[in-house]
């Protein structure tokens, strides 16, 4: 239901915020809302696309943070909380992407999706990530961009997976920190509350474990998919640990 309209505290508990939180955030303009009478309402179209955007921008602890909440959030669909092994396989990783600008990359990215054989319509969701990428980049320091289309719908895929590729050739790619880019996840999640924990795992595995370096060095697409298997142990062991 893309045009629903939630609650203040109605959001809170779908991003997993406290009321006070939203409180904050609509105090200081920094969530999408429109007012009817002196109470705030949210679209969850607006929404899920500000929280994609958020999430790759937030800090070591406030990542952490919303990394355990989504975690316990989504047990149902992953219980052993590795998410991981379901989501992606050795022939879902690209090593050795030959493609040299941004909309080059994007559809690469698209077509290995396609080449999974669970996406329904590649030219719709090439679309989506080529309109998500013009509204802000999904690349972000460390040389790592977590695409992804501008919204989730069952209408894109049959199931979650994410795709990744290594390109041959570091690609500006929009990074805040002005440098190229050379690993590239889509992830292509129809439910949101998975994208948002990938989104958050994958931002957790780069800031907290060697992922980044490792997946430079792996020799071909199967020891990349051991490094993010390892990865998501190593994280996971540390959340476990600090709870």
């Amino acid at each position: 239901m893309p045009y629903r309209v939630l609650s203040q505290q109605e959001v809170a508990d779908y991003l997993h915020l406290t009321a006070a939180d939203i409180e904050r955030l609509v105090k200081n303009h920094d969530i999408p809302c429109e007012l009817r009478g002196k109470r705030p309402v949210f679209r969850k179209r607006d929404i899920d696309e500000w929280a994609s955007q958020r999430i790759l921008k937030l800090a070591d602890k406030p990542l952490a943070e919303y990394h355990q909440k989504s975690t316990r959030a989504t047990q149902t669909a992953f219980p052993t909380d590795a998410i991981m092994p379901d989501l992606i396989q050795p022939a879902f990783i690209a090593p050795r992407m030959t493609a040299k600008t941004k909309a080059s990359v994007i559809r690469d990215m698209v077509a290995l999706a396609a080449s999974t054989g669970r996406v329904y319509d590649p030219r719709v969701l090439l679309a989506s990530v080529e309109e998500r990428e013009e509204l802000c980049p999904t690349a972000f320091p460390g040389g790592l961009a977590l695409l992804h289309s501008r919204y989730q719908q069952p209408a894109f895929s049959e199931e979650p997976f994410i795709v990744l590729g290594r390109a041959l050739q570091p690609i500006h790619f929009g990074s805040p920190d002005g440098r190229p880019t050379d690993l590239f996840f889509l992830v292509c999640c129809q439910d949101v509350k998975i994208h948002l924990h990938t989104l958050a795992r994958i931002c957790l595995m780069a800031q907290k474990s060697p992922l980044l370096a490792q997946l430079r060095e792996a020799e071909d697409a199967n020891a990349m998919y051991d490094c993010l298997v390892n990865a998501e142990a190593e994280v996971l062991e540390k959340q476990n640990a600090a709870e």
